[in-house]
């Protein structure tokens, strides 16, 4: 029971943000009506302009200290050097219509904008700008794609896809690299290494282009609203809430009996939620009928279970359970420097959620070999649990083939449900040396009263200095970056969690949401029906 407690505990620690990456701390009016690029020099901000064909040097309240041409017809984003601003202009020397790119990079002296060099862009659609230290990097927005080149010819030296489908501004804050995406008003943080997200941030605004960062904050010129903000990066809180929706929830068990013999037991454990940060409960469960017991397995997971006995043919019984609860969307902001290394995971957990069974089957050599393939000598958990994912989605693919095998089959197999996923990923990252476990849910599914009996699964992972961050592996497996990261530390306000599992749980098995089993007389034909009803409470 004590060991329960603290993992109970531990689930509980994340807390509910109050400041988070990407919270807006201040803003000002741009100085002219079509702000495009922005960089800082140490000092101050630069912001180019494409209406006014200008470059303008404002300090941090906005004020104009400097302005110069821009060397060309429709400057883009802009990065410095240490001593020499950089501009990415979309059109060319020559202006040729909306339609035309031809993309040039531009080195320019700051004092009187004098052009010192050009070299063709190493993409048509250069939109974003930044410096390296060592080399430039642009976005693509035409052509989705995101280019380290080199500034004095315009090699190619590297080249991923953009994060999402409109990149715009890019930054560099000394490790990692900051885009901008005007379609998915968002910021994405990103690894220069692999192209992957790590970081998903909401813009300030509807048109998010230029980024800079100061040493401390990102700044973000947006179009839209004509303004530039001074945006929060790195903060201790681990997460950010939002979108709350009222919910009244009811699961349902059915079983029937079309006979001809009897039902001589039939058993229903129906699990049920606690408070997490995607959801709270918000009144005391209710039960029809009567609940024979609450039941809690070694994992700490309560059910309520309801046993009936003695069923006739022709006849059915019904159990349910009730409760009113608060969802949100949930956004984890996960700094892989910022995790403590595997010395630093509780005992308890690692006993626990480190464990060997009969579906993960860690030591199968399919298993370990795919770990030292996927992982190699990367010791960071952040790093060895994304390397695990970016693997599954390499060599997985979404099917719903009927059963739950064992984590070495689906992954030979190369298919899986998303049951299936969630094996092979807690596999792998028990192998790894990472704790993970299963949550199950009931799921929205698109209208605001809507049944589900198809549910969904994932994994929690354990990462030291942030407790339990959920991850998605069937729910990742698509083709963007940005989709691939939107399922890692994310949870949708259209999931009620109510399992929480290691595996193997002595009264869910391996189910989530609900388990079932009946005794019966020889040749009674028996029917089990379960779904969980969502009804969206009025006021939201």
């Amino acid at each position: 029971m004590k060991k329960q407690f603290i993992i109970a505990l531990i689930s509980l620690l994340p807390f509910v943000a109050t400041a988070y990456t990407g919270e807006v701390i201040n803003s000002f009016d741009t100085p002219s009506d079509y702000p495009a690029g922005l960089t800082w020099d140490g000092k101050y901000l630069w912001i180019s302009d494409f209406g006014t064909d200008k470059i303008y040097q404002i300090n941090k309240n906005g004020k104009v200290i400097h302005t110069i041409e821009s060397p060309a017809y429709w400057p883009a984003d802009l990065a410095f050097d240490g001593k020499y601003l950089w501009n990415s202009d979309t059109k060319g020397q020559i202006p040729e219509g909306d339609e035309y790119h031809r993309g040039r990079i531009y080195k320019i002296d700051p004092k009187d904008g004098t052009i010192l060099s050009s070299v063709p862009a190493p993409t048509p659609s250069p939109a974003g700008l930044a410096w390296d230290g060592s080399y430039l990097w642009c976005t693509d927005d035409l052509h989705r794609k995101l280019i380290q080149f080199d500034p004095e010819d315009g090699t190619t030296i590297r080249e991923y896809p953009s994060p999402a489908g409109n990149p715009q501004g890019i930054t560099f804050d000394g490790e990692y690299l900051w885009i901008s995406d005007r379609g998915a008003d968002e910021i994405y943080m990103v690894d220069p290494a692999n192209g992957n997200v790590i970081i998903i941030a909401e813009a300030p605004g509807k048109y998010a282009r230029g980024l800079a960062f100061d040493g401390k904050h990102l700044w973000n010129a947006d179009f839209e609203s004509k303004k530039i903000y001074q945006l929060k990066v790195y903060d201790d809180e681990l997460y950010v809430r939002r979108n709350p929706s009222q919910e009244h929830i009811s699961f349902r068990f059915v079983v029937s009996n079309f006979g001809p013999g009897k039902i001589k037991r039939a058993d229903a454990h129906i699990a049920l939620p606690v408070n997490r940060p995607n959801q709270e409960l918000n009144v005391k469960f209710s039960y029809l009928p009567g609940v024979n017991e609450i039941a809690t397995d070694r994992w700490g997971q309560k059910t309520a279970h309801f046993v009936f006995k003695n069923i006739p043919s022709g006849e059915k019984r019904e159990a349910s359970v009730d409760y009113d609860i608060t969802t949100y969307n949930v956004r984890y902001f996960i700094y892989p420097d910022k995790v403590g290394s595997e010395d630093e995971i509780p005992a308890e957990i690692k006993n626990l959620y480190l464990e060997d069974n009969a579906k993960y089957e860690i030591h199968d050599p399919v298993i370990t070999n795919a770990v030292a393939k996927a992982v190699g000598d990367e010791t960071n958990l952040y790093r060895k649990m994304r390397k695990i994912f970016n693997y599954i989605i390499k060599n997985m693919y979404y099917e719903r083939v009927g059963g739950w095998n064992t984590a070495p089959t689906v992954l030979a197999r190369g298919n899986g449900s998303c049951s299936e996923y969630s094996f092979v990923f807690i596999s792998m990252c028990r192998s790894a040396g990472i704790p993970a476990r299963y949550v199950g849910s009931i799921a929205k599914r698109g209208d605001d009263h809507t049944l589900d009996d198809v549910f969904h699964r994932w994994v929690e992972v354990y990462l030291p200095n942030y407790g339990w961050i959920p991850v998605d592996p069937s729910g990742g497996d698509q083709p963007s970056p940005r989709g691939q990261a939107s399922r890692i530390g994310f949870v949708s306000s259209h999931y009620v969690i109510t399992t929480q599992s290691g595996g193997g749980s002595e009264t869910m098995g391996w189910n989530y949401n609900i388990n079932n089993s009946y005794i019966t007389e020889p040749k009674t034909n028996v029917a089990i029906d379960y779904f969980g009803e969502w009804i969206q409470k009025e006021g939201k």
